[in-house]
């Protein structure tokens, strides 16, 4: 049996792993459908008040599409995840994670370079599997 620890950073390994392989069907069996993932508007935005949603809601079909385009137009130079912290709740039915994030990618045609940096909320709620929760804040 593993612990809550163990079953919060073995969903963080996989959303890296989908990362890596750039496999946008992996990618979409994370998350809840109740899902949303805030992100900021501008590189040093860390209040939340000024955040966007550019993918809305989860949507399995939209996020999958998108995410495909993405692989398609970019190649992954380098992709860094460190779980800096877990926390599980008293009760154990919830829990969170802290990931940094240094991941870089570079379109295949143009050849600019998109960075990813900061830190990830990433939660859950025990007795389901998808990741529920994911916050994002640094460059973007």
């Amino acid at each position: 049996m593993t612990t809550v620890e163990e079953q919060i950073q073995e969903m963080g390994d996989r959303e890296t792993r989908a990362w890596n392989a750039q496999n946008a069907e992996a990618l979409v069996e994370i998350f809840h459908p109740d899902m949303v993932w805030p992100w900021p508007q501008h590189p040093h935005d860390h209040d939340p008040v000024g955040w966007i949603f550019p993918q809305g809601r989860y949507n399995r079909d939209r996020w999958k599409r998108a995410w495909s385009q993405l692989f398609t137009d970019h190649e992954l130079v380098h992709n860094v995840r460190t779980t800096v912290r877990i926390v599980v709740s008293p009760e154990g039915d919830g829990a969170f994670a802290v990931v940094d994030v240094d991941t870089l990618w570079k379109h295949r045609t143009t050849g600019q370079r998109f960075p990813l940096e900061g830190s990830r909320l990433q939660g859950l709620h025990m007795g389901c599997r998808p990741m529920a929760t994911h916050l994002s804040h640094g460059s973007a």
